[in-house]
């Protein structure tokens, strides 16, 4: 066990050195590097023009090395989460509560589930004293709550123990049982399912488009000058807001170097829409996506068949391929649980929220397994 660990809050996270951040997370999770969350900063991704103030928790011990850090924010708002908590903030202010300013540790802007309680490997601090610190600075910051979301399964059960509220969401994600090629993981799913897959991929390919994984310095600032448009013109359909600035992703580029990996649609030799994805030790996370074009099925092609492919050519695990989309399901995903604890500081609204997540955690149980049931992959027994 550590001895005694001291605390600090750190306003930019190039106060940290990278090289003792990027230690204490040994899953090595793209979203959570020193280099991506740095890239967001330095765009003005996080910050006051968002509302991601950084507050970043580190621990110290006695001889000043660092043995845990943990990614967090002050926030007057909720957006940019994919843990909504908008219920919660409207009752509380309601009664004549202060819901906001809360302190949020997660990614921006990201719905990735991983470590959020990172740890040195082999200087035994338990996540319990990563709650307590939170815990600490919540209080000392005057915050109603503190929300740790998207956070890996052993971390949520340790805030649990500590009394933190849990949560669980669920996301769908596909998992790589050793395929050998594309046509190898059809060859796991149903005559039909599969007959549509197939269907699709050669549909999205007669729209005369070549489509091409870059990644690294393959990427140039000129294409990544045209992915903004595509990110905005998703982000202007569907939201209104745009969180991710023009700025961000040659910075993140620059910095991530291979880990990312982009899906392109070209037509005559232009880039017309793209996918954005990073690359983990074992997993390839799908991100941002958008289109100057109308294509059938291109959306399925460059976000999730291109994904597939990539996977199973670099020996990947699985796919994560984000927040929602039940159809995701008839394409090989899978839903999977995540998990979010919550710290609140108020009795009444820790009472009301507790038994409102009870609740809500059998009913995504419920969800989960109605949702399993429609897998496209054949049963044992199940022929042709």
């Amino acid at each position: 066990m550590p001895g005694e660990l001291t605390l600090s809050l750190n306003a930019r996270i190039a106060d940290i050195p990278a090289a003792d951040w990027d230690a204490c997370d040994e899953t090595g999770n793209p979203f959570t590097s020193h280099a991506f969350l740095l890239s967001l900063e330095e765009s003005g991704c996080t910050g006051p023009r968002t509302g991601w103030l950084p507050q970043h928790l580190a621990l110290r011990d006695e001889t000043g090395a660092l043995v845990a850090v943990a990614p967090a924010y002050v926030k007057g708002h909720s957006y940019g989460e994919y843990v909504f908590d908008h219920g919660w903030a409207r009752a509380f202010e309601g009664a004549g509560g202060d819901y906001y300013p809360k302190l949020q540790v997660s990614v921006p802007f990201s719905p990735v589930p991983g470590s959020r309680l990172m740890v040195r490997p082999g200087t035994g601090v338990p996540h319990a004293a990563l709650g307590q610190a939170l815990a600490q600075a919540t209080e000392a910051l005057n915050l109603s709550s503190c929300h740790v979301t998207f956070c890996a399964r052993d971390e949520w059960d340790a805030l649990g123990e500590c009394g933190w509220l849990q949560r669980t969401g669920m996301q769908f994600h596909w998992t790589n049982e050793g395929y050998a090629s594309f046509e190898d993981f059809l060859a796991a799913l149903s005559s039909r399912k599969r007959k549509a897959i197939r269907r699709e991929r050669r549909d999205a390919g007669s729209a005369g488009l070549t489509i091409r994984a870059l990644r690294g310095s393959e990427i140039t600032p000129d294409i990544w000058r045209l992915f903004h448009k595509f990110y905005r013109s998703t982000t202007d359909r569907k939201w209104g807001s745009a969180y991710l600035t023009a700025r961000f992703w040659p910075l993140m580029g620059e910095r991530m170097g291979d880990a990312v990996v982009l899906m392109v649609a070209e037509k005559d030799g232009k880039p017309v829409a793209g996918a954005l994805n990073l690359m983990g030790r074992d997993a390839l996370y799908g991100r941002n996506w958008g289109s100057l074009v109308e294509a059938p099925f291109l959306h399925f092609e460059l976000c999730y068949y291109q994904a597939l492919d990539f996977a199973i050519a670099n020996g990947l695990k699985r796919v994560e391929a984000g927040a929602q989309g039940e159809h995701k399901i008839q394409r090989g995903y899978r839903p999977v649980p995540t998990y979010s604890a919550h710290l609140i500081q108020h009795p009444g609204l820790r009472r009301a929220v507790a038994d409102s997540l009870r609740h809500e955690r059998a009913a995504i149980e419920s969800e989960m397994a109605e949702l399993d049931a429609l897998s496209p992959y054949r049963r044992d027994g199940e022929g042709e």
